[in-house]
């Protein structure tokens, strides 16, 4: 029976740590890595015509925060021919679509901000579905990232596939 009382209150405390620290990463200045964060309060905002966006092809993640609702996530990156996509995978699955409701929310309204090493860049998140971009982004996602991934992935919505459009 001791140790029943034990391992509850050991567990009573690791729930009540991860809670804590989901509860936390909601105010936190972006995203903790995996974990969801609150809006950016640091970065500068960029002016200026719009970036020649080569220089990400090199950035392994970045960061984005959806304007509605406000929360931010670190997200992989690709550039295809100046413009800019972000993928999200696992969406066909009762996980993906648990663990992963900005994609959801990002179809509802995109206005996002992108942050790249400390720079912020006003965005709208479209969602790409089909396209000549689709069979090159895919490729680029399997290259840069060592996991699969196909146009077929995304005609089964297994992939979905987010254009950082300009904002406006």
């Amino acid at each position: 029976m001791g140790i029943l009382k034990i391992t509850g209150a050991i567990l009573a405390v690791l729930l009540l740590c991860v809670v804590g620290i989901l509860v936390s990463a909601r105010y936190a200045d972006g995203p903790w890595e995996m974990i969801a964060g609150g809006p950016f309060t640091s970065g500068k905002p960029y002016r200026g015509p719009e970036p020649d966006w080569a220089f990400v092809r090199d950035i392994v993640t970045v960061e984005f925060q959806l304007m509605d609702p406000p929360r931010s996530r670190t997200t992989w990156i690709l550039e295809h021919e100046g413009r800019i996509y972000i993928p999200c995978g696992y969406m066909d699955t009762a996980w993906g679509r648990f663990w992963k409701q900005w994609p959801i929310e990002a179809e509802k309204d995109g206005q996002a901000i992108l942050r790249v090493n400390g720079t912020l860049y006003d965005r709208r998140l479209v969602r790409v579905t089909s396209g000549p971009e689709i069979a090159p982004l895919t490729a680029q996602i399997v290259e840069k990232y060592k996991v699969p991934a196909t146009p077929a992935a995304v005609e089964a919505n297994s992939l979905w596939l987010f254009e950082l459009a300009p904002a406006g």
